[in-house]
């Protein structure tokens, strides 16, 4: 008998490996150009009341977690772009908590989906120009209090866009949406 999926983590925790071949982050730059239109498709047709409604128990909102994907997207884009300008940035983290709170987390998601459209589409432009040499430059993250090289944060945000948008289709699953 299977154990029952973990609502926090449909489609797995993430598990990061200290390399990635060329072919594994050309895979992974895929997977982050087409979170908009994935993201789009998960949200299709849900009512007010169904954007409001949490994933989970304790959980964030359907438009919660997709103001969360531009949040943590953008903050992904810009310290790719700090380590492409800087030798070894120390990067700013944030309180993810915290910014699920503000004010905009209530603005309807259509908002934040058009700027993740926006967003990845000028993403995915750096991320495929990246040289072999450019995947290996990394920034320090001073939560974790570890390096993190390029090639490891596209895999970190291919698996981001997929799990946030497995909240949402795991939620339309269980509630028949």
């Amino acid at each position: 008998m299977s154990s029952p999926i973990d609502p926090r983590y449909p489609i797995g925790k993430y598990l990061a490996k200290e390399s990635y071949s060329p072919s594994e982050v050309t895979s992974f730059i895929e997977r982050i150009r087409t979170v908009p239109q994935r993201l789009e498709l998960a949200l299709q047709g849900l009512s007010a009341t169904q954007l409001d409604s949490p994933y989970r128990d304790g959980g964030w909102t359907v438009g919660q977690v997709v103001h969360h994907v531009a949040d943590s997207h953008m903050n992904a884009y810009i310290r790719v772009k700090w380590t492409l300008t800087e030798d070894t940035p120390v990067i700013k983290p944030y309180d993810e908590k915290g910014w699920a709170e503000t004010t905009e987390m209530s603005a309807d998601p259509a908002l934040s989906l058009a700027l993740v459209k926006a967003l990845h589409a000028k993403w995915v432009v750096l991320l495929a120009g990246l040289t072999e040499a450019d995947m290996n430059r990394d920034f320090f993250h001073p939560a974790t209090k570890k390096n993190v090289r390029l090639a490891q944060v596209i895999g970190m945000y291919a698996w981001h866009g997929d799990h946030h948008i497995g909240h949402i289709t795991a939620l339309r699953e269980r509630m028949n949406w």
